[in-house]
């Protein structure tokens, strides 16, 4: 840790953190290597900012469009995919809010061509690369802080093009059919969240770190809820009913399970390939 820069804290009672953030959830804290007093500490901590109305997600991507190409397995998914072949490997843009590197190999073992576009690219310009797939990245602050990006989703969304969006993704997608958002108490971290697939009826071991989510009450009718967290019934995924749209709240690409979740990217080659099937009828 010291090597690399990074700040720890020890001889601090762990179990009263816990039990304070039991009742009160989630709240700002400082941690300092300078000789600053207890009392300033606490004001430092007091003064920050909520996350509640904060655009984090518009810095956090990259600030230029780039192909990415980097070899991966061909047994990503834990076993032998042979996908069918229309003619050539169809495009997909990643709208980065901070993509995870995995969830680019993944959408790469698909056998996808994936173009990343910076968060504030307009939807005309996505749509004149002629993509079969849009994919919504992760990334961090409020979802309602973003309203030129859910702007853009709900365009993106209107080209009928296949969705699939992991996250921020999920909520910036639910914002842009009509939903809310709103702040949890104690937000989802970590590698042991119990989600139950509505589809199957199989309880899914994920990984999630997220402090919003959608609110259910919120939903428009074609809008489906397709997973809820075991621990709080919050909402973990949505499958909008007519389009090939679809998103998921927690990381299919941490691979908890560890292959649980991957289903959720055989589905978007799945949606694209029935996408490009039909194109070619008409």
């Amino acid at each position: 840790m010291r090597r690399s820069g990074i700040v720890g804290i020890e001889e601090v009672d762990t179990r009263a953190i816990t039990k304070r953030l039991r009742v009160d959830g989630a709240m700002p804290a400082v941690l300092s290597s300078e000789d600053f007093s207890d009392a300033e500490l606490v004001k430092l901590a007091q003064q920050a900012r909520d996350m509640s109305g904060q655009d984090l997600a518009s810095g956090a991507g990259t600030r230029c469009a780039y192909d990415w190409d980097e070899a991966v397995s061909p047994t990503a998914f834990g076993r032998d995919v042979t996908w069918p072949r229309l003619a050539g490997n169809p495009l997909v843009v990643a709208v980065d809010f901070g993509i995870k590197r995995n969830i680019l190999r993944l959408l790469r073992s698909c056998g996808f061509r994936v173009r990343v576009v910076p968060a504030s690219t307009p939807a005309a310009e996505i749509l004149a690369l002629k993509p079969k797939g849009i994919f919504l990245s992760n990334g961090p602050g409020d979802p309602a802080a973003l309203p030129a990006i859910v702007a853009t989703v709900k365009a993106l969304v209107q080209s009928r093009l296949p969705v699939f969006g992991i996250c921020l993704g999920h909520q910036l997608l639910a914002l842009a059919l009509g939903a809310k958002t709103f702040k949890l108490k104690f937000g989802h971290r970590g590698a042991n969240q119990p989600v139950t697939n509505y589809e199957t009826g199989r309880v899914e071991i994920t990984c999630q770190n997220h402090g919003f989510a959608v609110d259910p009450d919120s939903l428009p009718d074609e809008l489906e809820v397709t997973h809820v967290n075991l621990n709080d019934g919050t909402v973990e995924g949505l499958r909008h009913r007519s389009l090939p749209v679809f998103s998921v709240q927690y990381h299919p690409e941490a691979s908890a399970g560890p292959h649980d979740s991957h289903y959720l990217f055989q589905r978007f080659r799945e949606n694209i390939d029935a996408y490009r099937a039909a194109a070619a009828r008409s």
